[in-house]
C-alpha cells in the first residue's frame, strides 16, 4: 500500500515528548507533535501517514452519481463509536438519529485464525507458536486504534448504548445558527493548549518555536478526551440555506477556526456542483485534508482493459490535500488516486491504480509510476 515519505527539514522538527504513547485508546502519536485519530478505514490511515490530525477539517467532495462519500462518514463515525469517543452528527434529513442503524460493526478481514499446536510437534514449531502470540499481541494494539469495518452487518447496540452522540436536522434550518451552536458547545467540551503572543508596553512577544513545539507536545500527550464532528451533504439543496453562500463560508471559517483550537476532527462532505465555482474553491482551500470520491462508469471498456480488477471496483477515491501540522513539509505520496473495493464483499479496501498486464508482462501501479504528479489538465482519473 502507498505510503507518505517521511522527511525533515529544517521547516519540521520532531519532538522526543510524544513519543511515549497516548493515556486514551484510539489516539496516535505522529512527528512534529501531530496526534492523529483514525480514519476508519486502516488503508486510508495509512496512505495519509497514520489518520487525520487532531484540530483539522476534512472535506469530501460528493459526486451525485454514487453515494461512495457515505461510506467515509460511515467507517469515520463507527471507528469513533468503537473508541468511546463522543459524536456529533449533523444532515439535511428529519431523523439524522436514524443515520446511526446504517454504521458497520467491526469485524476481521482476516481469514486465518490461530489454532492450538500440536504437542507432538518439534520445539521449532513451539517457538514458531511464540513468534504468532507475539503477533496477536501486536495486533490488539493496533485494533486500538483502527478496526476493520462489516460494511453489511449494523453497529451493535453496545457502541449506541450510553455514547455521547448529538444528532441534528439541517433540514428545517433557515440558517446555520442551530448548527453553529451545536458545533460551538460540543467542541468546548475538548479544549486545546493554546500559546497565544501578549502585548507588553506595545512590544509584541512572541515565544520561541522550540518553545511552542514544546508546549504543544505536552497538551498532546495529556489528552482527556476527543470528539468527533460528521456533517453531510452541507451545501445540499433541501436545505433553505442553500442559497446562502457567504453564510455557509463563513460557518466552515468559524468551524474550522474552532478545530484548530479543539482536541476534535471534522469532516463535511458537499456537493461542489450546487455551489458556484468560485465559493466551492473556497471551500476547497479551506479544508486541511481535501478528498472526492468518484463513480465508475458503467460499461467503459476502455478503463476495463486500462485497469486490472475493473470488475471488483465500486469507485475512486482522489486524494487532493493532506493536512500539515506543526511543519511546512508537504505529506509527498506515490499515488493520488485509489480504487474503493469491498474485501469479500464486506471489507471496504483502498488500493493503488494498476494498469492491466499487456503481453504477459505484469502489470504496472500508477502509485509507483512518475506520472501521478498530475498534469495541468484533470480528467476522470488523475493518474
Amino acid at each position: 500500500m502507498a505510503a507518505p515519505n517521511v522527511r525533515t527539514s529544517s521547516f519540521s522538527r520532531n519532538i522526543s515528548v510524544v513519543s511515549s504513547s497516548p493515556q486514551i485508546p484510539g489516539l496516535k502519536c505522529g512527528p512534529n507533535g501531530t496526534t492523529f485519530i483514525s480514519t476508519g478505514i486502516r488503508d486510508l490511515d495509512r496512505i495519509l501517514g497514520g489518520g487525520y490530525p487532531l484540530g483539522s477539517l476534512v472535506m469530501v467532495m460528493e459526486d451525485p452519481e454514487a453515494p461512495h462519500h457515505m461510506d467515509l462518514l460511515r467507517t469515520f463515525m463507527s471507528q469513533g463509536l468503537v473508541n468511546s469517543q463522543p459524536l456529533l452528527y449533523a444532515s439535511p434529513s428529519k431523523d439524522p438519529r436514524g443515520f446511526l442503524g446504517t454504521l458497520p460493526n467491526p469485524g476481521s478481514s482476516k481469514e486465518d485464525k490461530p489454532t492450538a499446536p500440536d504437542l507432538d510437534q518439534g520445539e521449532s514449531l513451539r517457538i514458531a507458536w511464540q513468534y504468532r502470540k507475539y503477533m496477536e499481541n501486536q495486533k490488539s494494539s493496533i485494533d486500538d486504534y483502527s478496526n476493520d469495518f462489516d460494511m453489511r452487518k449494523p453497529l451493535e447496540r453496545q457502541f449506541l448504548a450510553g455514547r455521547p452522540i448529538d444528532c441534528v436536522s439541517l433540514l428545517d434550518s433557515s440558517d446555520l445558527s442551530v448548527a453553529q451552536d451545536h458545533c460551538a458547545t460540543f467542541l468546548t467540551k475538548f479544549p486545546r493548549l493554546c500559546i497565544v503572543p501578549f502585548l507588553f508596553d506595545g512590544h509584541l512577544l512572541l515565544a520561541s518555536f522550540k518553545s511552542i513545539f514544546f508546549f504543544l507536545a505536552l497538551n498532546s500527550s495529556n489528552i482527556a478526551s476527543i470528539g468527533r464532528i460528521a456533517i453531510q451533504s452541507f451545501c445540499s439543496p433541501l436545505c433553505e440555506y442553500s442559497d446562502k453562500e457567504s453564510e455557509m463560508l463563513s460557518f466552515i471559517r468559524l468551524l474550522k477556526s474552532m478545530l484548530m483550537v479543539s482536541n476534535a476532527v471534522a469532516i463535511v462532505t458537499f456537493p461542489p456542483s450546487m455551489l458556484s465555482p468560485s465559493s466551492s474553491t473556497r471551500l476547497q482551500h479551506m479544508a486541511d485534508t481535501l478528498l472526492s470520491v468518484k463513480a465508475i462508469p458503467d460499461g467503459d471498456k476502455e478503463l476495463e482493459k486500462l485497469l486490472t480488477g475493473y470488475k471488483d471496483i465500486n469507485g475512486f477515491l482522489n486524494i487532493h490535500k493532506v493536512a500539515r501540522i506543526n511543519t511546512q513539509v508537504p505529506v509527498i505520496l506515490e499515488a493520488k488516486t485509489f480504487s474503493m473495493s469491498l474485501k469479500k464483499r464486506r471489507f471496504l479496501a483502498l488500493e493503488c491504480l494498476n494498469q492491466a498486464p499487456v503481453d504477459g508482462s505484469s502489470g504496472t501501479s500508477y502509485g509507483t509510476s512518475g506520472s501521478c504528479s498530475g498534469s495541468s489538465k484533470s480528467g476522470a482519473l488523475d493518474f
